[in-house]
């Protein structure tokens, strides 16, 4: 049995087309491997750490083996559960919408948890290298316009790509719904495509 950890990154949930489409590939992995477990993450819902400057003093002292009290060692042993259920999973699946040409805030404070060194990177003398890659993950995106791989206006596909790169995953696949913010025959038609597309990646995921 492998665990799927879902990461859903819109406050939306009818409405969103970025869940809409993780909902049909959730039910067509589930159909394909009905053995494996599904966790799902709602950012909007989940109560993430603050990575506040007691967490950046906790991290620190911890990091160089500098006296910490207490509170320090609770404050990071609560980011260290937020990065081993990360770790902890077989294979992603994140759905995200674009807000403002980026990603939403709680999504990019998840991220701000996760990316840390010894947990999700090491520095070696040749540079950087991810130490939670080599697993399969999906990224589902949800945007108003169009994009292309080489818009200008596009932080959110390109930092998710890069960021999901650099703590090491190499098996990035990716599922775009566009537009969203057009007539509603087109939005329709857009949902489905990408709807469709998410069912196939999921048989083989």
């Amino acid at each position: 049995m492998k665990t799927l950890l879902y990461i859903k990154a819109s406050p939306r949930d009818d409405r969103s087309h970025s869940h809409a489409t993780a909902k049909a590939f959730l039910s067509a992995y589930q159909q394909k491997n009905p053995q494996d477990k599904i966790i799902t993450i709602d950012l909007f819902k989940e109560s993430l750490p603050e990575f506040d400057n007691f967490a950046a003093e906790s991290k620190y002292a911890i990091m160089h083996g500098r006296e910490k009290t207490a509170e320090q060692v609770k404050k990071w042993s609560q980011i260290e559960k937020v990065i081993e259920k990360f770790k902890s999973a077989d294979k992603y699946l994140i759905s995200t919408p674009m807000w403002n040409f980026g990603i939403p805030y709680k999504l990019k404070q998840y991220i701000d948890i996760i990316v840390q060194p010894s947990y999700t990177f090491t520095v070696t003398d040749s540079g950087y290298k991810g130490l939670a890659g080599g697993k399969p993950i999906c990224v589902i995106h949800a945007r108003g316009g169009n994009y292309d791989d080489n818009s200008p206006m596009d932080f959110q596909k390109k930092y998710i790509d890069f960021i999901l790169g650099f703590i090491g995953f190499t098996d990035i696949k990716t599922v775009v719904c566009q537009p969203t913010l057009v007539d509603e025959e087109t939005v329709k038609k857009a949902q489905q495509a990408a709807i469709n597309n998410a069912k196939s990646m999921a048989a083989a995921f």
